[in-house]
């Protein structure tokens, strides 16, 4: 079965992103999926060269050299550090997608693709880097996502499938579940917490879905590419509108260091700089709405953000910390 483009040119990142020093063309062709196939020597020169300028024009620093000091052959690799991005501050949200993201890629599939990808290299008698940026770590758990990640993927899957879903649901942890049929439209982050939007046919209206409330299995029914959905529907607002919370009046002060929590920042109102264990920083206020949704979020920060009023929010904040250093402590 014939390699697609980009899975090609992504092998070839993994590959220049994956050895200490320069891989020669004809070492690429023999070690990188998608190269070994081509039909002569002329027809792979022409298919690399487009790849090279294509990785160039995407921005990716493509550099040439030598392949040794014994071996004049030039060579390919890519710059590492003006590869990595800068550090980047995320949201809640952002972090959320970012760590889902990382999910996706650790799915088996994806996983056996590259280590067989780095085995190739070995195997062919490339260097690799066992401290490369491709390789594969999982991490203690996605933001609001522990335990449903099974799930995620079934609706994910059935989102880019077009195909009908039954799932069992409950809307509150004091309520029994019920089996609910869905036209799964996409998946979306709202205040740390995943939903999923689509139109509920047992209730012939749009209903939005939080993940951890789903009790078991999501099993595809129906036939693949069975709806299309609704080209003017906003996913964002629809989950923004059924589980945003009513102003509560409870205004909460917190100080945030600088160039830090920009998500709180972006919430609040600033009261002005102030200096909190010699660190630079401001007081931002802003409205709690419930207790446990600000303290989940305020201790992402960790000593970043440091509550100092109300006593109430202040306590449950510290409460969670400690519960996590021990968690830490233990594992």
């Amino acid at each position: 079965m014939a390699i697609s483009k980009v899975e090609r040119l992504m092998n070839l990142v993994i590959a220049l992103l994956s050895t200490r020093g320069f891989i020669a063309a004809e070492k690429i062709r023999a070690s990188v999926a998608g190269y070994s196939h081509t039909a002569s020597d002329e027809a792979f020169s022409r298919m690399f060269e487009r790849d090279k300028n294509e990785l160039r024009d995407l921005g990716i620093p493509l550099e040439t050299g030598k392949v040794s000091s014994l071996d004049p052959v030039e060579g390919y690799r890519i710059d590492r550090d003006a590869y990595a991005l800068p550090a980047v501050e995320l949201t809640a949200d952002e972090a959320a997608a970012v760590a889902v993201a990382t999910q996706l890629w650790e799915s088996p599939e994806l996983i056996t693709a590259t280590q067989g990808a780095l085995l190739k290299l070995r195997a062919a008698g490339v260097d690799v880097d066992p401290d490369a940026p491709v390789a594969i770590a999982s991490p203690a758990g996605t933001l609001g996502l522990r335990g449903s990640e099974d799930v995620l993927g079934a609706l994910l899957s059935a989102v880019d499938s077009a195909q009908a879903v039954q799932f069992p649901h409950r809307p509150s942890r004091a309520e029994p579940y019920t089996v609910r049929t869905v036209e799964p439209w996409g998946v979306v982050t709202e205040k740390g917490r995943w939903y999923l939007v689509g139109h509920d046919r047992d209730r012939g209206a749009t209903r939005t879905f939080r993940l951890s409330r789903i009790g078991g299995e999501v099993t595809p029914i129906g036939p693949v590419g069975a709806f299309t959905r609704p080209a003017s529907v906003d996913l964002r607002r629809i989950v923004a509108e059924a589980v945003g919370e009513a102003p509560s009046g409870v205004r909460a002060q917190i100080w945030v260091a600088d160039g830090r929590a920009t998500a709180l920042r972006r919430a609040g109102t600033s009261l002005g700089p102030q200096q909190l264990a010699g660190r630079d920083g401001e007081v931002i206020e802003l409205d709690i709405g419930t207790t446990d949704r600000l303290a989940r979020e305020v201790t992402g920060y960790g000593a970043d953000a440091v509550v100092l009023e109300p006593s109430s929010l202040r306590d449950e904040v510290l409460g969670r910390l400690r519960a996590h250093a021990g968690d830490e402590w233990r594992s």
